[in-house]
């Protein structure tokens, strides 16, 4: 009776609804492409730039004969999920082509290309010094849109307030921050986001990096994505004060950007009473201090030289962000457990951090407090399930615990996938883990060598880890397609 109920309500997609704001997608994604064209005019590769061209020329005049279709103005919640993951879906295969002109086997092409968009930062095309200069900016810029820029410029500048762009934008925070729907926010949103990368740029530099690579690791940095220009990421910049200034750009890239305007407005008390804040850096410091822990038990000098790395790679793993002043494969067996949940976690809602967010991990400990509490209080008792001063709906904790149990069962399935190839299992974990959080650091297993099945499924990984799965699995539920002729049209 349950399931005849759902089949009752279920609507299915509208294909012209689908088709409109995919062409609206593909107009922002259309500009993502043409800046690495020009730049790479200016950097000398001619191959990259006319490839790039094409494809901007291309996803422009097809998004535009798109955009002008009539389409209903309300855009249902499966319908926005789909145009998201097939806007994320083209623009990594689009821009795949471009990346071959460094010589790449396509597999390898389209790995760049979603690591890029999706902000991953995993790599399987050798050593960064072998490739060409024009492709580290592309991949940089590429995940400086993927997080944050593509949705707020198509969904918002290009729609204006409403509906639609409420729908489109997929936040998953509460109504004031990111992507409201509302214009002026949009645009707010995308000045503090494009006002923090051009001030670490600038920092960067003046710390002595140079030009070029200051505008890679601040674009790379703000996304949390983690791609650099260098062979030994960020250990190769400079001294400490760099890779501190490095630190705290994908530490504010991790933070909800909405929160960091009314901070900004308001004081910087406002970050200390955020719930979410106040999580984040505690998670990332006890993750800090477990590392620390597990490096000197395996026989590592205690010193403020093991402090320094460990912070710095325990906030990278916890903003999904992937850069690195060692190598993982060198760490603790433990510690690498530990970055394991440090990046399925990941950071703030409303930042461009990956992971199933912070927000949800609150969830399901308060969810964990009350179950206890409630063997101490009466059977009829009524207990608010509350976080921050915040009362969390029922959608609000089925939503989590359907996120959580997704993101649990990814990466099982794709770690199958490792083990039955014969990778070390732990190894293997780490690496799944990565590319489903969209962080970026790898053990070595994601490399050239690896084989293309196992690519693609991290190609997957990172496709569903950046749009939290459920958005890629409504493409499959047989019911976004075939629900209710009668509430479709």
């Amino acid at each position: 009776m349950m399931m005849r109920g759902l089949d009752t309500l279920a609507a299915a997609m509208r294909i012209r609804v689908l088709a409109k704001y995919l062409g609206v997608f593909g107009l922002a994604l259309a500009l993502m492409a043409a800046v690495p064209a020009g730049a790479a005019l200016l950097l000398g590769h001619a191959g990259f730039a006319w490839r790039a061209a094409i494809v901007a020329l291309a996803l422009a005049g097809s998004g535009f004969v798109l955009f002008r279709l009539e389409a209903p103005a309300l855009v249902r919640q499966s319908e926005a999920m789909a145009v998201t993951a097939l806007g994320f879906a083209l623009g990594g295969a689009a821009m795949a082509w471009p990346f071959t002109a460094a010589g790449l086997p396509f597999i390898d092409a389209l790995f760049e290309s979603v690591s890029a968009i999706t902000t991953t930062g995993l790599s399987t095309a050798g050593p960064a010094t072998d490739l060409p200069r024009a492709m580290l900016f592309a991949r940089a810029w590429m995940q400086w849109c993927g997080g944050l820029a593509i949705i707020i410029l198509a969904f918002v500048l290009m729609l204006g307030p409403g509906a639609a762009a409420r729908r489109l934008t997929l936040s998953d925070t509460a109504p004031e921050d990111l992507a409201s729907g509302t214009l002026a926010r949009g645009r707010r949103l995308l000045v503090v986001y494009a006002g923090l990368t051009a001030a670490g740029m600038v920092l960067l530099w003046a710390l002595g990096a140079s030009p070029f690579d200051a505008a890679v690791h601040a674009l790379s940095s703000l996304s949390t994505g983690g791609f650099s220009s260098r062979d030994d990421s960020v250990a190769g910049l400079g001294g400490h004060a760099i890779q501190a200034a490095v630190a705290l750009l994908f530490l504010l890239g991790a933070i909800s950007f909405s929160l960091q305007f009314r901070a900004w407005r308001t004081g910087p008390m406002t970050l200390l009473r955020d719930g979410g804040f106040l999580a984040l850096i505690t998670a990332a410091a006890v993750v800090c201090l477990l590392v620390i822990l597990a490096e000197w038990l395996a026989g590592a000098t205690a010193g403020p030289g093991l402090v320094a790395d460990a912070a710095f790679l325990a906030l990278s793993a916890q903003t999904t962000t992937g850069f690195q002043t060692g190598a993982p494969a060198d760490l603790a067996p433990a510690s690498k457990l530990v970055l394991i949940g440090a990046m399925t976690v990941g950071g703030d809602v409303g930042s461009t951090a990956g992971g199933i967010k912070i927000f949800r991990l609150l969830v399901i400990l308060r969810l964990l407090q009350l179950l206890f509490a409630r063997t101490c209080m009466p059977r009829h008792a009524v207990a608010d399930t509350r976080i921050g001063g915040r009362s969390l709906a029922a959608d609000d904790i089925a939503l989590a615990l359907g996120i959580v149990a997704l993101f649990a069962a990814t990466i099982l399935l794709s770690w199958y996938c490792f083990l039955a190839a014969g990778h070390d299992p732990l190894d293997s974990l780490f690496d799944v883990a990565s590319a489903i959080g969209t962080v970026g650091l790898s053990t070595g297993i994601a490399g050239p060598e690896l084989d293309a099945p196992l690519k693609f499924v991290l190609v997957l990984d990172m496709l569903m880890g950046r749009l939290e799965i459920l958005a890629v699995l409504v493409l499959a539920y047989p019911r976004s397609w075939f629900g209710s002729r009668a509430r479709a049209s």
